[in-house]
């Protein structure tokens, strides 16, 4: 959404709801998205400590008008700090997808995320590992897979920790491309890149409704 505004200028407005001024969030392809980033000029840098960031994050969950919603995502920073306790205490947090890397180093700092959620404190139930990057593919031979990350790093979480892998989602030039223009991997022309992410909502989706109706996972 970031690189949206950087091409179009667009920034969410501000209305009055009630006695409550909200935030409207900007809606493309039918789906709604806020970021801070999107209501600070794109060359300011956020230098906040804790209490800062707790208060940006019940902005964006509590004073935007999010409307009616099948599924609110919050795509949260790496890490184990303030903002981690802040979601999963204070708001009601169904379920958590953790994303890796391939390369060992990234998987090091996920088994953290893991290990965070899993703490009586939090515990929150993981619906699965999701692999960004996973592999590349150049646009001239779409069906090679390169591990330029390395390879495994998601599946050596899933048998440590008895999660399914979600998706192994690939790099394509075109998905960067695409995205600086405000287009989604679903709406471009990529096969692959749609099959894929219509895969891992599919999963995610059955995962929920299974946590839902029997207040377990499928494994």
């Amino acid at each position: 959404m970031d690189r949206m505004k950087k091409k179009t200028g667009e920034r969410p407005d501000v209305s009055k709801q009630g006695e409550k001024m909200v935030i409207n969030p900007i809606e493309k392809f039918g789906i709604k998205s806020m970021s801070v980033g999107l209501l600070i000029d794109e060359k300011q840098a956020l230098v906040w400590r804790g209490p800062m960031i707790t208060t940006a994050l019940r902005q964006l969950m509590m004073d935007v008008n999010w409307g009616e919603l099948d599924y609110l995502v919050v795509d949260m920073p790496p890490g184990t700090g303030d903002i981690y306790l802040t979601m999963a205490q204070q708001f009601p947090l169904s379920a958590v997808v953790i994303v890796t890397t391939p390369q060992q180093v990234s998987v090091a700092d996920t088994r953290k995320s893991i290990e965070m959620f899993r703490m009586p404190a939090i515990s929150k139930p993981i619906l699965g590992i999701v692999e960004n990057m996973s592999y590349f593919s150049p646009a001239e031979l779409p069906g090679s897979k390169y591990h330029i990350f390395g390879k495994g790093g998601a599946e050596e979480l899933a048998a440590e920790y008895g999660l399914p892998v979600l998706s192994f989602l690939p790099l394509f030039q075109s998905l960067t491309q695409k995205a600086d223009e405000g287009i989604p991997a679903i709406m471009q022309d990529n096969a692959i890149l749609k099959t894929e992410f219509i895969q891992l909502a599919e999963k995610v989706a059955q995962q929920m409704a299974v946590l839902n109706a029997t207040g377990e996972l499928v494994s």
